[in-house]
């Protein structure tokens, strides 16, 4: 394309690099890096993996750093309402014409990033760019292999780790917690939530808190404690997790962990559902299936996607009444009362709600 010159240009830009698909490792993030002066090094970092809840635990750090008046940049995906928000400072959104000429500065490299690799470069950038004091960086998939692997130095945090993502990142917990103890460094501190996997993470770094952390609020206040600073009392609430909108319950996860916290929520449900074909959509559906009264199985706008044909051949092992629309927005005329099973397919839908 054209040299970047608007912000349409921009996301324009990032949807062309969506058909390369996903492809852990680092050559060519690390060349992109290289070529705009290790941006990624200009800040302290706070790296968070894990299977679920990084989203939120990212923001709720990134939250109790402000109000301590830090400034405080925030990376995290995917991305619900708007692309920018995968970027903000101390909770505001990159502005347009930042992300535009963040997009334009990566363009002039010629690199040949993947879209994930693109916006993990822009933030750095961004965030260089705009001095902040601290970067709460949330891995994209894994640990070892993800974009977002490449700073010197960091405060690593390991949220609940369960099987997710297992074609990329390995069939078992032990294979998962190995990758994602790859964004340790030796001379930093690791706060571990599963501490059952110690053993995974124990010699990666300087030093390992654990124990004692049994859910996502306990996760952030051992961060926050090892950074001397004041607890909280509350998660801060993002976009389609667990969050009611319109009367209708929207939840983005995506795993067998996700329906898990979901299921006890809901029962006798008008369900519209959509998800990813590389995620173990048997698991996911089996629990929450057989809570629902009706489901629409929807296609996503995504090459990853499993079809609806497919997703509906599945649910109906769990559910007697299953049909199939072309879309999320299609389904919506059958008034439904819950919409889960991928940010991707939320994304399509949320502002109509």
């Amino acid at each position: 394309m054209n040299q970047i010159s608007s912000y349409s240009d921009a996301i324009n830009y990032l949807n062309e690099k969506t058909s390369l698909g996903i492809k852990p490792g680092l050559t060519r993030i690390k060349a992109a890096l290289d070529a705009l002066g290790n941006p990624q090094n200009s800040f302290k970092t706070i790296h968070i993996a894990g299977t679920n809840g990084k989203g939120t635990v990212a923001a709720t750090i990134a939250n109790a750093l402000k109000n301590e008046g830090y400034k405080v940049g925030l990376f995290t995906s995917p991305w619900v309402i708007n692309e920018r928000e995968q970027i903000q400072i101390n909770g505001d959104f990159i502005s347009e014409d930042d992300f535009r000429n963040c997009a334009r500065t990566l363009q002039i490299t010629g690199t040949d990033c993947t879209e994930f690799e693109c916006i993990t470069v822009m933030a750095y950038l961004y965030f260089k760019a705009q001095k902040v004091d601290y970067a709460v960086i949330e891995c994209g998939m894994g640990g070892a292999g993800d974009a977002t692997n490449t700073e010197k130095e960091n405060m690593s945090v390991i949220t609940s780790v369960s099987l997710d993502h297992t074609d990329f990142l390995g069939s078992t917990i032990d294979e998962i917690a190995e990758e994602k103890s790859g964004i340790l460094r030796k001379n930093g501190t690791c706060v571990l939530y599963n501490d059952e996997l110690a053993e995974h993470f124990k010699d990666k770094c300087n030093k390992l808190v654990t124990g004692g952390i049994t859910d996502n609020l306990s996760i952030v206040n051992a961060v926050l404690g090892e950074l001397g600073v004041s607890g909280v009392n509350e998660l801060v609430r993002l976009p389609a997790r667990q969050e009611k909108r319109g009367g209708v319950l929207l939840d983005g996860g995506h795993n067998v962990a996700a329906a898990k916290a979901l299921a006890p929520l809901i029962e006798n449900e008008v369900a519209v559902i959509g998800m990813m074909r590389d995620k173990d959509v048997e698991g996911y559906i089996s629990l929450i299936a057989p809570k629902c009264k009706k489901i629409i199985a929807v296609d996503v706008s995504n090459p990853r996607a499993i079809k609806a044909d497919e997703l509906a051949k599945i649910a109906k092992k769990y559910c007697a009444d299953v049909i199939t629309e072309r879309d999320a927005e299609s389904a919506l005329k059958y008034k439904p009362t819950l919409i889960c099973g991928s940010f991707y397919m939320i994304r399509e839908i949320i502002n109509l709600l």
